[in-house]
């Protein structure tokens, strides 16, 4: 560029502050209206649109994909390019080399036209920079796959308790019992015989609110011996399958609270009609899962007897099968009418199952342990007359009297070959 241009536009400019506007108050006033309508635009976002949540943050949640903010996102899909120890190249080397490009740009390129056609060096780094971040953005988003669903999301309250009575059946029935009445631990490895207040009452549903009880689940009680269950902390249980619990125990135990009606019929085990065939699929899947996974399942002091699916009911455990079909005197008929026998004590430990439930399981041993509802309909019903004997049990109370219960050994007239 000779001398005469640089006069050239030197000239222009001189010209054009004469016609310019004034920085204050014209340019200001300006600035402040668009700042303003921004405001207005981003409050109204934040009031009627929001910003989509997340769970609480779980540290122990190995599935979850840390994300940055969309304008970060060529930043995170530069990790790909450059896995490992080579991270650094791609997250601070070559972003600082570019942010030192553009710094220099300027002196690069002392071209003193300011129309985009006489630019073509500065107009050609920036869109290269531009194509570049918008590429890699669109890329992150694209192969990103979704957050996995985490297991406590429910969209409904009785969807909530529901789960939460899965999780309390699997973790906390062992020690607390299956309506959380238990007073002394029984069965237990490393708890036998400890003493425990009953966590239904309404002294613990009246003063503990629902964050202590959070508290006390997930990081449990050490001077109690009660482990912690956050996963957080060694548990099995994320911040949403204890909320989950905690609205179980709040709506079930807490007589302010009134049960939903979709939750009742959801965690009701389903009676038998008079010439029903109890399956596994409705019935017996529902009681197991009530009263006896917590403690039959993988990991637990058991006899390797596991009962989370009718397979392993059926062929599980050191002294297997503690079922047979259409045999009233299996393992497990002769410990739920309280026995002690070489496969084991009472089942459950803490509390004898309730007879319309032993019942259940006694009918379905009859009619051939029919797996899925379709095979209990196929199965014909076992017609059982009075009882020809009576099984005796004694319960020792706290009073030192004794209790003699008389069981029924029911006569099987009919029932299906297995």
């Amino acid at each position: 560029m000779n001398e005469e241009q640089k006069q050239e536009i030197y000239d222009r400019h001189e010209q054009a502050k004469q016609k310019g506007v004034k920085f204050y108050p014209d340019i200001i006033y300006k600035d402040m209206i668009v700042s303003f309508a921004i405001f207005l635009l981003m409050l109204g976002l934040a009031v009627f649109v929001g910003v989509a949540g997340e769970p609480k943050a779980d540290p122990s949640d190995s599935a979850y994909i840390p994300r940055p903010e969309w304008y970060f996102m060529f930043l995170f899909e530069m990790l790909k390019y450059f896995p490992g120890k080579l991270e650094w190249v791609g997250t601070t080397i070559i972003p600082g080399l570019v942010v030192l490009l553009l710094f220099l740009l300027p002196f690069i390129d002392r071209n003193p036209f300011r129309h985009w056609s006489k630019r073509r060096f500065a107009i050609s780094v920036m869109t290269i920079v531009v194509i570049g971040m918008v590429a890699l953005t669109i890329s992150a988003v694209a192969t990103t796959p979704p957050q996995a669903e985490t297991g406590a999301i429910a969209s409904t309250v009785s969807e909530q308790i529901t789960l939460g009575e899965e999780y309390y059946s699997l973790i906390c029935v062992e020690c607390h019992g299956a309506e959380g009445e238990t007073t002394e631990i029984v069965g237990v490895e490393g708890l036998e015989g400890e003493i425990i207040s009953p966590i239904n009452s309404q002294d613990k549903m009246y003063t503990l609110t629902d964050d202590s009880l959070f508290n006390i689940i997930n990081l449990g009680l050490p001077n109690l011996k009660m482990p912690p269950n956050g996963r957080a902390y060694g548990g099995e249980l994320g911040p949403g399958e204890i909320e989950a619990i905690v609205a179980y125990m709040r709506y079930n135990w807490d007589d302010r609270m009134e049960l939903p009606a979709e939750a009742v019929a959801a965690s009701s085990i389903p009676a038998l009609g008079p010439d029903e065939v109890p399956s596994y699929e409705v019935h017996i899947s529902a009681i197991y899962k009530r009263y006896c996974v917590s403690c039959h399942r993988p990991g637990k002091k058991n006899n390797n007897y596991v009962s989370q699916t009718y397979e392993e009911m059926i062929t599980t455990g050191d002294n297997a099968p503690n079922l047979v079909a259409g045999d009233l005197n299996s393992n497990t008929i002769r410990m739920l009418n309280r026995e002690e026998i070489d496969a084991g004590g009472p089942m459950p430990p803490n509390k004898a199952l309730k007879p319309e439930l032993i019942d259940i399981i006694v009918r379905w041993i009859l009619a051939g342990m029919p797996e899925t509802a379709a095979d209990a309909a196929a199965a014909i019903p076992p017609v059982i007359t009075p009882p020809s004997g009576v099984i005796t049990t004694t319960v020792s109370t706290p009073a030192s009297s004794v209790i003699t219960t008389t069981l029924a050994a029911p006569t099987v007239t009919a029932f299906p070959t297995p």
